[in-house]
């Protein structure tokens, strides 16, 4: 199957459209609370990428699924892509709550594969075969255990995580105590 021929079918399972890669805003449920957020040209430009890791990793796009490949995708780098950076340590850190197990496994498979982060994403990508987009990541090799510098190098990047959420939050905090004062 090809890569297109794959996101296509990525597409139809999650009710995605292409649309998602031009719309002005990136709407989310988190249970019943809908959430949005504008979908800048750096998100845009990264997550053309970012669907295509995940026809070639299999991770779902479930919350814990999208912390998965948050992880993977530390894990194996993302380039310049700043959008990426900072919305798989967003997802790393939320993930680390609910399935740290799966998170350190996605992660240590990361760190031994290649991302398509080093790139600009390009039409021709989608001609490959899914076999040939995995061996680019090295997707196609054995599973290795998870090992201390894994477990060192996530929680590096954790701190990171943490430090980035606060830095999010702090206007929101500022604002509620500004109210209260």
């Amino acid at each position: 199957m090809t890569v297109g021929d794959a996101r296509e079918v990525y597409f139809r399972d999650n009710g995605f459209s292409l649309a998602g890669y031009t719309d002005n805003w990136v709407k989310l449920k988190l249970g019943p609370i809908p959430i949005a957020f504008p979908n800048t040209d750096a998100r845009k430009a990264a997550v053309k990428l970012h669907d295509l890791h995940h026809v070639a990793t299999g991770y779902a796009t479930t919350w814990t699924g999208e912390a998965e490949i948050g992880a993977w995708e530390i894990g194996a780098g993302c380039g310049t892509y700043y959008a990426a950076w900072v919305l798989n340590l967003s997802a790393l850190g939320l993930g680390m709550w609910h399935s740290p197990r799966r998170i350190l496994r996605a992660f240590a498979r990361g760190r031994r594969s290649k991302s398509l982060y080093d790139r600009v994403f390009g039409e021709e990508m989608l001609a490959w075969k899914v076999g040939e987009l995995r061996t680019k990541l090295a997707l196609d090799q054995p599973a290795v255990p998870t090992t201390v510098g894994d477990v060192i190098a996530l929680a590096a990047w954790l701190k990171v995580s943490v430090l980035l959420g606060l830095l999010m939050l702090s206007p929101l905090v500022i604002g509620i105590w500004l109210i209260a004062r």
